[in-house]
């Protein structure tokens, strides 16, 4: 008898094993440059699913790792059943309180939309179709952690089932030693997550949008950018970028296959003055800025909305001094362009990401003021070792000022955990890890264990 065969017998969802139809799409991940050879997938249709498949799992001697987006997909799938959990999208928004209780499947899309009929939002990224779940519980660097901080720690409650296939609700106060670990450490290592109760706050005032220019002013624009990041308030993000824009019908003309580079910004409370160093500079092309809800916040940086293979790297710098743009602009657009990459982006930090609450999840504190990620597609595998080519001296142009630590939903292929937590972090998730599943039955894309997937 097949796996799959086995596990359409406890589960109400669809379940299929390799060479049953529906397996090999699937089993896909939305960064399609990961080929994630699972021994089976399971789209749940509720956490009984959930439980019935990690107790089979257990019995089998087999692990499971579980999915909803599949944003920030690894290798670590391979050989274990895949969870889909995109069927798991309820979304309950109480305004009174300012929560909101949101299955493990949903996107950021169904919360904003349902929290913006009430003037509210929550600590969304840079793309509505992610996942709430795998991006909050993996930390969550998103629009508003200068004001509020990592996603993370607005996690009031969770709805989790244990490697023993326990169905348990998760709070500081019961299981507060996996309220901890699940706020920051990925999440599908020590319980697979069926739905998060989490904060949500007010967002009357939102304004925002992006600012584009040819490349060519990428001096400009990087010097003005620095300025304003000296006087940004808390309430306001500014991120900044180095695109190059695919030549696809389906973007306006004057963008196809041009290099730009571009301003992101989000303020919660309407200031905008430090923006001014942006309306000096001449030749833009493109002004989105405006009045905001927070169900167009997804909108601000035009990123892709269907999956694609891509490779990524993130790491946080610790300063943005003119020393360390001249190098990342003469590492990143050589010749006036960033190809092989599609994206170098600068995301301001500081604010609350460098002060949580004594309550805060594993994800602690970011006290580097500034992100670095790069982003290049992968469409084969020898396109592949160019874009690696460039992200590498990207990195070595400005190796003195990284810190060496990285957000964990910035881990990428042939990176693990350890990347992204405190040695003494580390040691407490990998104790809470032993002490919830011994035997290894749940997986997380990067696992705490320390294993180099790659």
């Amino acid at each position: 008898m097949g796996i799959g065969k086995d596990l359409r017998r406890v589960v109400r969802g669809r379940a299929v094993g390799p060479g049953e139809e529906g397996f090999d799409h699937l089993r896909l991940a939305w960064n399609r440059a990961v080929d994630q050879r699972v021994s089976a997938v399971v789209e749940v249709a509720d956490a009984a699913d959930v439980a019935a498949v990690v107790q089979y799992a257990a019995q089998a001697g087999l692990a499971v790792s579980t999915q909803a987006t599949g944003h920030g997909a690894s290798a670590a799938a391979n050989d274990t059943i895949l969870l889909k959990t995109r069927g798991l999208d309820g979304v309950r928004v109480d305004a009174q309180a300012k929560r909101a209780v949101v299955g493990a499947g949903a996107p950021w899309a169904v919360v904003l939309e349902a929290a913006a009929k009430h003037g509210l939002a929550g600590a969304v990224g840079s793309s509505d179709v992610v996942g709430v779940a795998g991006y909050t519980l993996g930390g969550g660097v998103g629009w508003f952690s200068r004001s509020q901080g990592l996603a993370a720690n607005s996690v009031r409650a969770l709805e989790a089932v244990t490697a023993d296939g326990r169905q348990v609700r998760v709070t500081a106060d019961a299981e507060p030693d996996l309220f901890w670990a699940l706020r920051g450490g990925g999440g599908g290592d020590f319980a697979v997550v069926t739905a998060l109760e989490f904060d949500l706050f007010e967002a009357n005032r939102l304004y925002g949008g992006r600012m584009l220019w040819p490349a060519t002013k990428a001096e400009a624009v990087v010097a003005a950018f620095r300025r304003a990041t000296v006087e940004a308030p808390e309430s306001l993000s500014l991120w900044l970028a180095v695109v190059q824009f695919p030549p696809f019908p389906q973007l306006p003309e004057f963008l196809r296959g041009q290099s730009m580079v571009v301003v992101d910004c989000v303020s919660a409370d309407g200031v905008t003055s430090p923006l001014r160093w942006f309306d000096e500079i001449p030749g833009r092309l493109l002004d989105t800025r405006r009045e905001l809800d927070a169900a167009q916040l997804g909108g601000i940086c035009m990123e892709p909305t269907t999956p694609t293979p891509s490779r990524a790297r993130g790491e946080l710098l610790t300063e943005f001094s003119p020393a360390v743009s001249e190098a990342l602009l003469a590492a990143a657009i050589p010749g006036g362009t960033p190809a092989p990459l599609a994206m170098m982006q600068v995301r301001h930090l500081g604010g609350a990401l460098t002060r949580p609450a004594a309550d805060a999840g594993s994800a602690g504190a970011i006290t580097e003021p500034y992100l670095l990620s790069l982003l290049g597609p992968v469409l084969t595998r020898e396109m592949g070792a160019v874009v690696e080519a460039r992200q590498q001296a990207v990195l070595a142009a400005v190796r003195p000022y990284l810190s060496g630590r990285k957000p964990y939903t910035y881990l990428d292929v042939g990176e693990s955990a350890s990347a992204a937590f405190e040695p003494a972090v580390l040691e407490r998730l990998r104790a809470i890890k032993k002490s919830y599943d011994p035997a290894g039955t749940l997986r997380g894309s990067f696992p705490i264990g320390g294993v180099n997937i790659t």
